[in-house]
């Protein structure tokens, strides 16, 4: 089962694999506390369009679009894939708004 958590969320056992899935590492969390077991930055959306989005939700439909051709080949993307296919996986992430981010795209493009 794929799921989504914001970091600042406690971990739980429920969570199965963790895997953050920011290029930056979120603030105000310690790495014990996060409880990640594996960072996977280059799933994480290129420093240019994080900061073309701004996470601003007018944006939203282009940046999902950009979004999914720059995860087109991506060889993280394949990793995630497989980490699903054997069993609860939780994509973590750091934005504030839980609508619009990369982890919603990445559970679209994983559970379609």
């Amino acid at each position: 089962m794929l799921k989504i958590k914001r970091v600042y969320e406690p971990a739980t056992g429920a969570d199965g694999t963790r895997v953050l899935v920011d290029r930056v590492w979120p603030r105000g969390v310690s790495k014990a506390e996060a409880d990640i077991a594996w960072w996977a930055k280059d799933a994480a959306p290129s420093t240019e369009l994080r900061k073309w989005f701004g996470h601003d939700p007018a944006r939203w439909a282009e940046f999902q679009k950009r979004y999914r051709a720059e995860l087109e080949g991506n060889a993280a993307l394949q990793k995630l894939k497989e980490l699903v296919a054997q069993g609860d996986v939780t994509l973590v992430y750091g934005a504030k708004d839980e609508e619009h981010n990369q982890a919603r795209v990445l559970y679209d493009l994983l559970t379609a």
